[in-house]
């Protein structure tokens, strides 16, 4: 049995698909092909029980896989797997080039200015046309940081901390602004 708590999202189940036991999945990971492939295992958590599902099929449509699963045949057989997380084991992820990170090893890193003055720490992490972003929760608010190299200029997964070197005006401009009655 997995660890689930060690485990890594890589999606989560819509809803189903069709009569014959089909899933369509909203996914969290940039190697869909990978993750979702025929034969591939996966994870998922209810009531506090953790199964391990086998795809038995698997396609894109729209943009998101649509998957089938050894057993689970029927949309009867399905049902109950809608909104469920998606995860596998953390050494299951594929190793990645210098410079780059997995979303989740970034969130809750502390985050610090090239000065040692500390900014918050990072709640999430949003991916848009523009690149990725970090959400940063401190005590000004909530603080949006391109996660650009000239920016987060340091990254330290083992410390879990990013130091970043921000533009003038940037940390002022993303805080969340407090309203006055």
């Amino acid at each position: 049995m997995a660890d689930w708590d060690n485990m890594v999202v890589v999606g989560r189940i819509a809803r189903p698909h069709g009569l014959r036991g089909q899933l369509v999945v909203s996914p969290d990971t940039d190697f869909v092909a990978e993750r979702f492939r025929v034969g591939g295992t996966l994870w998922t958590r209810a009531a506090g029980r953790e199964e391990l599902l086998t795809i038995t099929s698997s396609r894109v449509q729209n943009g998101r896989p649509v998957v089938a699963f050894a057993g689970l045949e029927s949309i009867e057989a399905v049902e109950r797997l809608a909104g469920q997380e998606l995860r596998i084991p953390e050494a299951s992820l594929q190793p990645l080039e210098p410079g780059r990170y997995y979303e989740y090893q970034l969130v809750g890193c502390t985050v610090e200015a090239a000065n040692g003055r500390g900014i918050g720490t990072v709640a999430r992490v949003e991916s848009g046309p523009g690149g990725s972003q970090l959400i940063v929760l401190g005590e000004r608010g909530e603080i949006l940081v391109p996660f650009v190299p000239h920016i987060c200029v340091d990254v330290d997964l083992d410390g879990k901390r990013v130091q970043i070197d921000p533009p003038d005006g940037l940390l002022e401009l993303n805080e969340t602004k407090r309203v006055r009655r």
